[in-house]
């Protein structure tokens, strides 16, 4: 008998709106995806958070750590001037010249972690970035340190966004957005687990922002060439005016939604054999 193989599947981006995680709680609910990553910062986050007890024990549910998109939990002087976060270009930018003000990063890190704990009740099982921000440099040592005063070493493990080139190069869609993440998020895993904290091995999910690919076609690419402990991110969810405020590309959530409900995904997990867990253990 050939045991099924375990991975990850991540819905990413819960609090952002309304929309996005009542969405992500009718997968949750149903089985088809098995954690997801709140955005603390954002106002649905304390909206939402409560309707997250009737999946906990069933899903792995951490933080989405964000410093693209909303507002910071407290004044961050150089970093958002404005009261707004910068967007990503801005930021990746500020990032690998090394000009991002370290004390300010630790300190939202810390707000946004004690953001979840205060709602959620207990700590993130796993701790990712929204638009990967969380290897950028600076941000990595930052994110790295907040867990380690914490005390969390050992209690969660951290998204590694990067993969294997082979396999990045064997899936047909996002191969140029994987290998940039990639390149980006190295030595990340190593220093992870030199502090304590225990990581994905394989990742996966780009997809393009329009429709110009099908969703069947995203999921048969993102569970392909599987790592030993592989992650699939995604990113469902309903489309509300909260949403289009905040995010220009927004058509494709509602169609990841209906394909990961539908019986197409599920004959899609059952022929090749996998079984979807919370996190990579």
């Amino acid at each position: 008998m050939v045991l099924p193989r375990s991975a990850v599947l991540c819905a990413d981006d819960f609090g952002l709106s309304d929309g996005v995680s009542q969405g992500i709680l009718e997968l949750a609910e149903a089985g088809r995806l098995s954690a997801t990553g709140a955005m603390t910062n954002m106002p649905g986050w304390r909206r939402n958070a409560p309707a997250l007890t009737a999946v906990r024990g069933r899903i792995g549910i951490g933080l989405h750590l964000n410093l693209t998109t909303g507002s910071p939990l407290a004044p961050m002087p150089y970093l958002a001037p404005g009261g707004g976060f910068p967007a990503l270009k801005d930021l990746l930018v500020k990032a690998v010249a090394g000009r991002l003000p370290a004390a300010e990063v630790r300190g939202e890190i810390a707000r946004q972690l004690d953001a979840f704990t205060e709602a959620h009740g207990e700590l993130p099982s796993f701790v990712d970035g929204h638009q990967h921000v969380h290897v950028l440099p600076v941000i990595r040592s930052a994110l790295l340190r907040v867990l380690e005063e914490k005390g969390y070493g050992g209690r969660l493990w951290v998204r590694d966004p990067s993969d294997r080139v082979s396999a990045i190069l064997q899936r047909p869609i996002g191969r140029a957005k994987a290998l940039v993440v990639k390149g980006l998020a190295s030595g990340f895993a190593r220093r992870a687990r030199a502090a304590g904290f225990w990581t994905n091995d394989g990742f996966s999910g780009f997809s393009p922002l329009d429709l110009s690919v099908s969703a069947q076609s995203v999921f048969e690419s993102g569970f392909a060439d599987l790592g030993t402990m592989p992650l699939i991110m995604c990113h469902p969810g309903y489309v509300d005016e909260e949403l289009r405020r905040l995010d220009p590309a927004v058509e494709s959530r509602p169609v990841e939604l209906a394909y990961l409900k539908s019986e197409a995904f599920g004959a899609l997990l059952e022929e090749r054999e996998i079984r979807l867990v919370p996190g990579p253990t």
